[in-house]
């Protein structure tokens, strides 16, 4: 593969995985490569990502593509084998002591502990996989060589005697703890750029790199998405208030300012030709949140919930409200200084929002509407955030004509694609004629929504 074809095909790998690159930025990062040692693969690296990556929430799924398509050479085992066994024929307990050898080095020796990681796989990772055939994995090398066992004893080494708990310890532990990080990330390197040797790169960059954390789809979120999502949110709730806040501005104009205007009448002999309005005193807006917190969209419900908690910073009175058949009042749980996790906790085990744990949008719409409905009104937002699948039951849309009409703004996120609306059991667009719906798959989405209300 020419050097234009792998450059072609890593930029629109780029693409395929989520990370905004225009062809301007693959012209741009086609010069660099003029201007650099191509022999020298860090530099290189450092080329494509000084031109391509925009956030360093992108680098990781950038430096996986790269090293797809550019792989290390694979020529370079003599640095795995200086100072050390043969590491075709070592048993396993020479190269577990090789490999602590490679931790304690600076940076785990650089190309040394990458070559020991390549010889490692070619060694204990591949498994058959029927006649003439083979995969490759990560587990078997992990499994022999047990890195992580290995700290007590490098730690006895590096302290040689010196008190425990100390600030050598930290200072170590941590310096151990990142180049047996970087050893598995060599391992795993190493196995993918053998599965694209034997599948194509095309098909394993397409399962390799997770989108970027403003794409990652709420409905496929994890508890760890979840931490970084919370990073994302503040800012986000922070532009949501100030958005509506200048709606409220725009839409009613203050107080006739009777001074303003009489002097300026007195140019004109006395016809107030030009009428002036006081400003309107700046304020926070209300805002009510329902949020469908069934299983079927649980990771979206805790993105929501996250949201929640960072709204009530912003609004000069935030209530939130969960639920699945039945719905209540989950404001309680998120009190200024509350731990959002430990509040999501308390929230499933005691928060009353199932009466036989199928959702029901229409039960929670009048159950809604007749005990808190005096908590919308005209100096409120609604805020609703479900996917509209009612299982079949009746929609209750007169009920939510009326909670629109007495808000001064609702608005519907869905988590689903558009494709899936009105499928099944979606009742999409009879709830989004009511009130205006939006696909909010993503933070990237969300954002686009805020932007949007300007």
């Amino acid at each position: 593969m020419s050097l234009l074809d792998r450059h072609v095909g890593f930029v629109h790998a780029l693409r395929e995985a989520g990370l905004p690159v225009s062809p301007a930025e693959g012209l741009d990062a086609a010069r660099a490569l003029e201007v650099i040692d191509l022999a020298e693969r860090e530099s290189l690296r450092a080329a494509y990502a000084a031109t391509l990556v925009k956030r360093p929430s992108h680098r990781p799924g950038f430096d996986t593509l790269f090293d797809l398509w550019f792989p290390a050479s694979t020529t370079g085992l003599q640095a795995a084998r200086e100072g050390g066994p043969d590491l075709e024929t070592a048993g396993v307990p020479e190269l577990r002591d090789r490999l602590a050898e490679l931790l304690l080095e600076a940076e785990g020796q650089g190309q040394g502990m990458n070559a020991f990681a390549r010889a490692m796989v070619g060694r204990f990772g591949r498994q058959p996989a029927g006649p003439g055939r083979q995969n490759w994995f990560s587990y078997p090398v992990m499994r022999a060589l047990s890195p992580e066992t290995l700290m007590a004893r490098l730690l006895a080494e590096v302290l040689a005697g010196r008190e425990r708990g100390g600030l050598a310890e930290k200072v170590a532990r941590q310096r151990i703890g990142e180049n047996i990080e970087r050893f598995t990330e060599a391992v795993s390197t190493d196995v993918r750029r053998r599965i694209a040797e034997d599948s194509g790169i095309e098909r394993i960059a397409r399962s390799s790199v997770r989108p970027p954390l403003e794409q990652l789809d709420f409905l496929r979120v994890t508890k760890a998405d979840l931490a970084r999502l919370r990073r994302e949110v503040h800012p986000l709730a922070r532009r949501l208030a100030a958005r509506l806040t200048v709606k409220h501005r725009l839409g009613h104009r203050g107080r006739l300012d009777f001074r303003r205007t009489v002097r300026a009448s007195l140019s004109s002999g006395g016809v107030p030709l030009t009428t002036f309005n006081r400003p309107r005193r700046p304020h926070k807006p209300e805002l009510v949140v329902l949020c469908d917190a069934s299983d079927s969209v649980a990771s979206f419900a805790h993105f929501t919930l996250l949201l929640t908690y960072a709204l009530r910073e912003q609004f000069a009175k935030v209530r939130a409200f969960g639920f699945v058949d039945t719905v209540d009042e989950i404001t309680r749980f998120f009190v200024p200084g509350a731990d959002v996790v430990e509040a999501m906790t308390r929230l499933t085990k005691e928060a009353d929002m199932v009466r036989f744990g199928r959702t029901d949008y229409g039960h929670a719409l009048e159950a809604f509407a007749e005990r808190y409905g005096d908590s919308v009104g005209p100096k409120t937002s609604l805020l609703i955030l479900g996917d509209a699948r009612s299982n079949y039951q009746p929609p209750a849309l007169d009920t939510l004509k009326r909670l629109a009409r007495d808000a001064r703004h609702a608005y519907w996120l869905n988590p689903e694609p558009t494709a899936q609306w009105d499928t099944g059991d979606s009742l999409a667009t009879a709830y989004g004629g009511v009130v205006p719906m939006y696909e909010c798959r993503n933070v990237a989405q969300l954002a686009a929504f805020i932007e949007e209300l300007a």
